[in-house]
């Protein structure tokens, strides 16, 4: 599986859905942090748990972070719990969602313009 991503910044990239099989792989691309923006079971039964995505991360030797958020409305405090992940966890970080939108979105919203 090739990791399909979307650089925003130097520390930050996008993703769509991830697996646990795609943790290592993450890994090895050089990421030192997961933030998984999408909900338990948003797609279905068939969409892998935060738990299992987490578990194969931290295997892999990645920080995880799980901040579900709705596809269409990311309030005040996601937006600033995201801002938290982005100042505390190692970088680079990828974080993902269903189409990688929703994570870019928050992305957008928790970085201040550059002056």
């Amino acid at each position: 599986m090739a990791l399909t991503v979307k650089t925003l910044s130097n520390d930050v990239s996008v993703a769509p859905q991830l697996g646990p099989e795609a943790m290592a792989e993450a890994a090895a691309a050089g990421f030192r942090s997961v933030i998984n923006n999408r909900p338990d079971f948003e797609g279905g039964l068939g969409q892998p748990t935060s738990a299992s995505v987490e578990a194969a991360a931290r295997a892999a030797g990645l920080e995880y972070a799980w901040l579900p958020v709705a596809p269409n409305l990311q309030s005040a405090d996601e937006i600033a719990r995201f801002a938290r992940l982005l100042a505390t966890l190692p970088k680079p970080i990828l974080a993902f969602c269903r189409s990688g939108a929703r994570s870019g979105k928050l992305f957008s919203a928790a970085t201040p313009p550059p002056p």
